[in-house]
């Protein structure tokens, strides 16, 4: 048998043809077995790890998910998680998949706003309707306005008011950081659109008069 009768008898027999180099995964670090290049990747991972993309503070993240939002979804979708994007808001989010007929594992569990927490949202949300509806673009606020409305709020057994107004500065730290609001300088703060998504109107309604009955009770 000739060379070129080993060579033809090799192809027949199955012998795998070698893989030219440039179509070779990328591996990222040892072992990897991912196929999504690493940004696409760290959008994963950022919308796993934050409660929301914006448009406007995470305008690359922004920009991936929207070109890879299939695969995005698809890889959400294989942990039992949807994605959310709110164009007319500019947000994007994770949402927890439930069915009464088919068992989902819970691999969210966001941790709840606290009372101060909820009473900030209430009023950001109340001062984000009504300006808005008046037809402001850009809705403002200052602490010391939070402050006056949101101690009306507290009970004796919150604490006096120093602690009061600790937990509501604490509460816009963390709304700060979630993107809820935005500190444009020290005290003054502008309320997002996101307000709207955490906070529906029929929950904002519900929350509203539950306060009115805390406050005939405390009468």
């Amino acid at each position: 048998m000739s060379d070129d009768d080993l060579t033809t008898a090799g192809a027949d027999e199955g012998f795998i043809a070698p893989t030219a180099m440039e179509d070779d995964l990328e591996a990222h670090f040892p072992g990897d077995r991912g196929t999504l290049d690493p940004e696409i990747r760290r959008v994963l991972v950022h919308l796993l790890q934050r409660r929301f993309i914006s448009m406007e503070r995470n305008r690359r993240e922004w920009t991936l998910l929207l070109e890879h939002q299939q695969v995005i979804e698809s890889r959400l979708n294989d942990i039992y998680l949807r994605l959310i994007i709110d164009h007319a808001r500019g947000f994007a989010y994770k949402q927890q998949l439930r069915s009464d007929e088919v068992e989902m594992p819970v691999l969210l569990k966001d941790s709840p706003y606290s009372r101060a927490e909820t009473l900030v949202l209430v009023h950001l949300r109340t001062v984000y309707q009504r300006e808005s509806a008046s037809g402001e673009g850009s809705v403002r606020i200052d602490i010391e306005d939070v402050e006056q409305t949101v101690l009306s709020y507290f009970a004796d057994v919150d604490g006096g008011t120093a602690k009061q107004q600790r937990a509501i500065r604490s509460a816009l730290d963390r709304l700060d950081r979630e993107g809820i609001v935005q500190e444009e300088t020290s005290g003054r703060y502008r309320i997002t659109a996101l307000v709207e998504v955490v906070l529906s109107a029929e929950t904002l309604k519900e929350l509203r008069e539950w306060l009115r009955s805390q406050a005939v009770v405390a009468r």
